[in-house]
Order: C-alpha cells, then structure tokens, then sequence
C-alpha cells in the first residue's frame, strides 16, 4: 500500500474505527490505544494490503478482535468496573444540568440493554445503528450473509424494545421526556 492509500482508504474510517472499539471496551484512552496499534500494524504491513478484497470490512474485523483481545486481558489482570461516566457522552450544547442528567440515564439504560443482548446481535446492532453501516457492509465485516445480519438486527431491535419496555415499567423512570414525546423523537438513539 503506498502512503496515497493509507490516508484515502484508512484514514478516513478513524472516528468510526475508534467508536467501535469505544462501543467494546467502554473506555476512551483504551479505545484510542486500540486504534493507534491498528493503524501501526497496518502500516507495518502494507505490502500485503493489495490482496485484501475489502479493507475496510478488514479494518472492523481487526479493530474488532483487538478490542474484544483486550478485553479479555483487561478481565485477566483486574476485578474493577469500566467507569460508568464514559458510556454517557453528550454532544449537545446548552443542555440544563436536568437535561444532562436524564440523557445520561438514558444512555446508560440503552447500553445496559445493548449488554443484554447475544454478542452476535450486539455487533450487528452497533455497526447499523452506531456506525450506520450497510447491510453489506456489515456481512462483510462480519463474514455472514446480508441475510443473516437482516435477522439478527431484527431480533436485537425486537429485543431491546422489549428490554426498554421492561426496564421503563421497572424503574418507572421514561425512556424519553413528555416533550421529547410529543415532537416523536427520542434521545435514547446515540
């Protein structure tokens, strides 16, 4: 790969690398290194980038394993929780300390549903929903068929309403604001 490819084909897919390795590992610094050792490996080889068919299906898959790699060697080495302050971003400006609050409740109870669901769905949902990948997109990265990745979609959405439903009844704290109700958007959706 020559230096022209690197900054037009890999580049580019960054922040969507970096905010899927954030969607696995919770954690900005971690999700950062994570992409930095990405983009080292794949500099460090790019002779043999001219026989991968789809790079950035490559690039998800090898962010992805990096991530879940680490992980498991995060899990080795430590007993602690991922700090629950950095699932909870916030991309809106003059927002009341209320406000805040209740979207970051929000976000949480989404990625506390997310958890719920089987890995599969997990992935496919985040790739769709977070980084707004195609269906294509997503069964090349995941090497399953676009059929598959329609039926694993629908059952996570199926799932995480019902787990959402669940939860409101619970908690009986809404998903959304009576104001956000009445103008038919919800704030749960990152």
């Amino acid at each position: 790969m020559k230096v022209d490819s690197f900054h037009t084909l890999i580049l580019p897919l960054r922040e969507k690398l970096f905010r899927h390795a954030f969607s696995i590992v919770r954690n900005r610094a971690e999700a950062e290194d994570i992409l930095q050792d990405l983009l080292l490996k794949l500099w460090s080889r790019r002779e043999e980038w001219n026989e991968i068919e789809n790079p950035e299906a490559y690039c998800y898959r090898a962010i992805r394993n990096m991530s879940l790699d680490r992980l498991a060697v995060a899990a080795n080495r430590r007993t602690g929780i991922v700090n629950p302050e950095e699932q909870g971003r916030s991309f809106i400006d003059h927002e009341s300390p209320h406000s805040r609050m209740v979207r970051k409740e929000q976000h949480a109870l989404i990625a506390q549903c997310i958890a719920q669901l089987p890995e599969r769905q997990q992935t496919v949902f985040r790739l769709r929903e977070v980084d707004e990948m195609s269906y294509q997109q997503i069964a090349a990265t995941l090497e399953i068929s676009e059929d598959l990745v329609k039926v694993s979609l629908f059952r996570a959405r199926k799932k995480m309403q019902e787990l959402l439903i669940e939860q409101e009844m619970i908690d009986g704290h809404p998903l959304h604001t009576e104001a956000e109700k009445g103008n038919g958007t919800i704030t749960g959706h990152q």
